[in-house]
């Protein structure tokens, strides 16, 4: 049962970044707007990391599925290591930011479903600087790594496909 799930999974994402390699754009727009769509995945706007996507790849006049594709790369169950490794790197470029204490965030895990919701808001509150900080850089990173990449397969796709023709 699981293993038809991931290969359904698997599936539909070759499908996804398939149709994203026989786009017209030049490489360099469609790898563009793939990290671009990866960058706001790393955002703690989670839930509206599709909405801001759009409105991007509007704005900036990016292939519009192609951006969203790129969001779409951090899933929900790698979503825990990115805010937890965003939240460390927060923390160690403000180290004396109020709230950057991983205490505070165990504290918020442990008692939540007992805290209300002025209370969550504070802890949440003191929180979110270091995870702001933190989400840029890992999204910064991510992102450009996933140019370099994308534009390296991209160039090497257009340039077989150019061999065959």
């Amino acid at each position: 049962m699981a293993a038809e799930a991931l290969t359904r999974v698997r599936r539909a994402f070759v499908a996804r970044l398939s149709g994203v390699l026989r786009l017209d754009d030049p490489p360099w727009r469609v790898a563009l707007a793939l990290a671009v769509g990866v960058f706001l995945s790393c955002t703690p706007f989670y839930g509206l990391q599709t909405v801001l996507s759009l409105a991007v790849a509007t704005i900036f006049r990016l292939n519009k599925a192609v951006t969203v594709t790129g969001t779409w790369l951090n899933l929900p169950w790698f979503a825990p290591v990115v805010y937890g490794f965003a939240l460390r790197i927060g923390a160690f470029v403000m180290p004396d930011l109020h709230g950057a204490d991983i205490a505070e965030l165990a504290e918020l895990v442990r008692t939540a479903s007992t805290l209300s919701a002025s209370d969550m808001f504070d802890l949440l509150r003191s929180l979110s600087l270091a995870l702001l900080i933190g989400t840029a850089a890992v999204g910064t990173l991510a992102g450009g790594l996933t140019y370099i990449a994308a534009l390296v397969l991209l160039r090497r796709r257009k340039a077989s496909r150019m061999r065959h023709v």
